[in-house]
């Protein structure tokens, strides 16, 4: 394994060698003490337990990755990418190897009042709305974040005015298509007004590529009595690594479901942190992750109750194969002033090989007294007796196998409140499944275009 200095070194490269305090805005600062943060800290080592599996010499070992400097040109996306969510009424908005694609329209803002489009754009024609919640998020933080924050290039930007309700689901789409091994650091911030609301759907997926590093951070700021659905689908190649930071402030009378759906990846690793700042917040985290072969998943979760009366949920399923290994550690956090919080966390995994290897540690950390708090997690092989009554009703092992899979994931799929988003969600995990879809080499919902059945049914009794 790579020395943690070796690794922090690689990484130093890419930073920027002037680190003057005479910056010309606050932005630049931001940068400035990001680096300096990268260089105090580094990246995150085998002393923190949710990093403590991560192989750094395998991500950086002879792959020379570079930091593409400036889009390409313009080139309509319907050209070389294909996405059926597009029939979901979503409005879509893509990335292209971390640069928004766009003609001329780096910002798309709406008769209500609402901006959706480039941070990069945002941060020179709004300055003012982007300042408000840049970076404001300190709940979690280490190296990877303070890299992320020195050298992002652009992100999805989007603000909800006060009193908004978004109407048609937003979808932004990362899109990673070079030959060449690239480093892709977004930046994405999503504010939402008081007493505002909006449906999100973030993808990543690959077209053609070589090896690849992502680092994306992603905030959330939710105001007073505002609500955000935000979906995040993941279906990568197995020469990436996917790392998420998904940082959430929500303030008080605030409602946030997430759910993340894992379909493949080299290594990913997902960190979910939510500050629960004000009174009668409440967040539902749910997520799927599905592995085989040497894939590595980590799912991270860390939800602080600052404030009383609010409620928390988690529910995290996960199916391994073949050699795969996943990692869940869940942490809930109840200030000693948060009285009457009520939070649960169940994380749940099914092995199907003896090689396979599962790490869950969800926990609670409590400091008030009136609280209502439960947490526990489950790992076993598929159901013997299900699986004995369906080959009782003249099922074949295969199929009642992956008819057991399914109703297990489909717990997770079900709690995806956009209808058509959740269908095609659930067609994809059959598909996973089955092991239609291994390794895409293209938009993980092209597959989608063509009709897809579902072949085993139960027989009616």
């Amino acid at each position: 394994m790579a020395h943690t200095k070796d690794v922090n070194n690689y990484f130093l490269q890419f930073l920027p060698s002037s680190t003057s305090d005479n910056q010309e805005d606050y932005f630049s600062n931001l940068r400035i003490k990001a680096s300096e943060s990268f260089k105090k800290n580094g990246v995150p080592n085998r002393t923190v337990e949710m990093w403590r599996e991560v192989k750094w010499d395998k991500i950086i070992k002879n792959k020379n990755y570079i930091i593409q400097e400036k889009a390409e040109e313009y080139q309509p996306i319907e050209t070389y990418f294909q996405c059926s969510t597009q029939d979901i009424n979503a409005e879509m908005f893509a990335f292209l190897n971390g640069w928004y694609v766009h003609h001329n329209a780096p910002l798309t803002v709406f008769p209500d009042g609402s901006i959706f489009g480039s941070l990069k754009e945002a941060i020179i024609r709004y300055p003012d709305l982007v300042v408000q919640c840049l970076a404001k998020n300190k709940e979690v933080s280490n190296g990877l974040i303070d890299l992320n924050l020195a050298l992002w290039k652009d992100g999805f930007f989007a603000y909800i005015p006060d009193g908004v309700h978004v109407k048609r689901p937003i979808q932004f789409v990362y899109i990673i298509n070079s030959s060449e091994n690239i480093f892709v650091q977004p930046r994405n911030l999503i504010h939402i007004g008081n007493d505002a609301s909006v449906k999100i759907i973030h993808c990543d997926d690959s077209l053609k590529c070589k090896d690849t590093l992502i680092n994306t951070v992603t905030e959330i700021y939710v105001g007073k009595s505002a609500s955000c659905d935000y979906f995040k689908l993941e279906n990568k190649d197995n020469q990436t690594t996917l790392i998420n930071h998904l940082l959430i402030h929500q303030n008080e009378n605030s409602k946030v479901n997430t759910n993340t759906t894992i379909f493949n990846g080299g290594l990913v690793h997902n960190t979910i942190a939510v500050n629960l700042a004000e009174p009668k917040a409440e967040v539902n985290i749910n997520g799927l992750y599905l592995a085989d072969r040497n894939q590595e998943v980590t799912n991270s979760l860390y939800v602080k109750h600052n404030a009383p009366e609010c409620f928390s949920s988690q529910l995290y399923k996960g199916i391994l194969d073949e050699q795969a290994k996943a990692r869940f550690i869940g942490h809930i956090y109840v200030e000693k002033d948060a009285q009457k919080t009520e939070a649960h966390q169940i994380n749940r995994n099914i092995l199907l090989t003896d090689e396979t290897d599962i790490f869950t540690k969800p926990f609670l950390e409590i400091y008030a007294d009136d609280v209502k708090c439960s947490h526990g997690a489950t790992i076993g092989q598929l159901d013997e007796d299900a699986m004995f009554y369906l080959r009782t009703r003249g099922i074949c092992e295969q199929n009642a196998r992956i008819l057991l899979m399914h109703a297990f994931a489909k717990e997770v799929v079900d709690k995806i409140s956009i209808e058509a988003l959740s269908e095609r969600t659930e067609r994809l995990v059959q598909k996973r499944l089955t092991g239609e879809i291994i390794s895409c080499n293209n938009c993980m919902q092209a597959c989608d275009k063509r009709n897809i059945t579902f072949e085993v049914e139960v027989p009616e009794l």
